[in-house]
């Protein structure tokens, strides 16, 4: 029981990727996919919240700032108040005889020098601060009133950064989903042209075949099978040629899906018969409205704003600065009633005023700044007018393609009743056999053909849309801060 147990498992490790491998991909999965494993969207969702943060810490520079601050020293002497030098060691016995006192014989003469060391070190001592060990400590706020409207424009900026990053994160996730949309529609036509490549070869062993029989029978030339023998090595190298560039255009779009390269995957939209394809938008759209759509006109309109912030925080460096100040302070030893060797402290509240004269520097950032802005604002104006020739570009393309397409279709209907009266003529020996491979020929390059133009017609359809700036895709998914 056991062994079976683990066999099933063993089995069930093994099925369950190999299912996941072959599972059919929408176009939709695909581009989720991409979405959730692409580097540089990654990498765009940090900047995005490191921008949410920043912002975050702007707001905080309108409330007040709190900081301890403590310290100890170690002296290597003690003050001393009073100097050792005022204060001798001895000093001359006086005179005491015009007192009129009478002395007793033990006291030394006048004149005889006294020894007074041990009050001096008394006297000494008495003025002397220990101040080897100190330690000091204290809070301070500091609440700003007044700094030139440094910090509404500061706020103001991250503001625009944050949302400058988010739109960057838009256009990349548009670029992401092109590129992915341009890989899947390349895998779905060159599956359908291996499908053509197929049908072809199937074609030409059936004639290979036939003028086999028709060369027995003294009807055809050796000529003519040598040249059905060439077409038919031509259709099975060409099939060749589209079996390997499928394998490559699938490990193109399993890497841009952040899928193993090596994983056999299907598309949804590979082996449908017809394609699904969108012949309405063939006008000129509205530029206005597409000029407030593109994210690249919001990033430099809100680059713009941003450097118009910058401008203001230039100005501020102008304007005096006023912020209140609290603290409160202690020390060991302390003062305050006397020297001790105890913990003491106090508070103090004032106003702190800074009055910038550096003009030359802060004008030089100011003009700086306004360069900048005007950089950006010539910016803006040049892709406006780039924006509005793509427009008009795209469209033109969607308008030739739609022509395209109905010439394919004609020829196509052409060409497959050509094939039918030539596969009729040549079974009924009316047509040599190189006719009917040209019929083939231009049966193959007209449903060729057809395929690129529906193709045509979806990717001009989406590079209009980029244009446009219309969401092609939204995420299933979005993540928060």
């Amino acid at each position: 029981m056991k062994k079976k147990t683990i066999l099933l498992i063993f089995l069930i490790s093994v099925a369950v990727p190999y299912i996941a491998a072959q599972q059919s991909l929408s176009l939709d999965q695909c581009r989720q996919l991409a979405i959730e494993n692409n580097k540089t969207l990654k990498i765009a969702s940090e900047k995005e919240r490191i921008a949410y943060y920043n912002k975050k810490e702007a707001l905080s520079k309108f409330f007040p700032s709190i900081q301890f601050m403590g310290g100890y020293l170690r002296n290597q002497k003690n003050l001393n108040l009073i100097p050792s030098s005022s204060i001798p060691s001895s000093i001359p016995m006086p005179d005491l005889s015009g007192l009129g006192i009478p002395l007793p014989p033990t006291l030394p003469p006048a004149g005889t020098p006294i020894d007074i060391s041990d009050i001096r070190q008394k006297i000494l001592g008495m003025g002397e601060i220990d101040i080897q060990n100190i330690w000091a400590g204290g809070f301070n706020l500091t609440q700003p009133l007044f700094m030139g409207g440094k910090i509404i424009a500061y706020n103001d900026l991250r503001s625009y950064a944050e949302e400058l990053a988010t739109t960057m994160k838009e256009s990349q996730m548009t670029d992401v989903i092109v590129e992915v949309d341009n890989a899947y529609w390349q895998v779905v036509s060159v599956a359908n042209k291996k499908k053509l490549a197929e049908a072809y070869v199937q074609l030409l062993k059936k004639m290979e075949a036939d003028v086999s029989l028709l060369e027995q029978e003294g009807m055809a030339t050796k000529a003519d099978k040598l040249s059905v023998n060439v077409k038919l090595n031509e259709a099975e190298m060409t099939l060749t040629k589209a079996e390997n560039g499928l394998s490559l255009s699938k490990m193109l779009l399993t890497q841009l899906c952040g899928l193993e390269i090596t994983d056999a995957i299907t598309l949804q939209d590979e082996n449908i018969e017809t394609i699904a394809i969108n012949e309405e938008q063939t006008t000129v759209p509205n530029i206005e409205e597409a000029l407030s759509n593109r994210t690249e006109i919001k990033s430099l309109q809100l680059a713009s704003q941003i450097y118009k912030k910058q401008e203001k925080i230039a100005q501020a460096e102008f304007m005096p600065n006023l912020a209140l100040t609290a603290n409160y302070l202690w020390t060991n030893p302390s003062a305050f009633d006397g020297v001790k060797h105890k913990f003491g402290g106090m508070w103090n509240v004032g106003l702190v005023l800074k009055v910038p004269l550096n003009f030359f520097s802060s004008s030089a950032k100011l003009n700086s700044a306004r360069a900048e802005t005007r950089i950006k604002q010539l910016e803006l104006a040049e892709a406006k007018e780039k924006i509005t020739l793509q427009i008009n570009q795209e469209t033109y393309k969607l308008i030739e393609a739609n022509k395209k397409l109905t010439a394919a279709k004609r020829n196509t209907e052409k060409a497959n009743e050509n094939l039918q009266y030539a596969n009729t003529g040549f079974e009924e020996g009316v047509i040599t056999a190189s006719d009917a491979m040209a019929a083939h020929t231009a049966w193959l390059s007209a449903h060729a053909e057809l395929i690129d133009a529906q193709i045509d017609i979806i990717l001009c359809n989406m590079y209009l849309n980029k244009a446009l700036g219309r969401k092609q895709y939204q995420p299933t998914t979005l993540e928060n801060k």
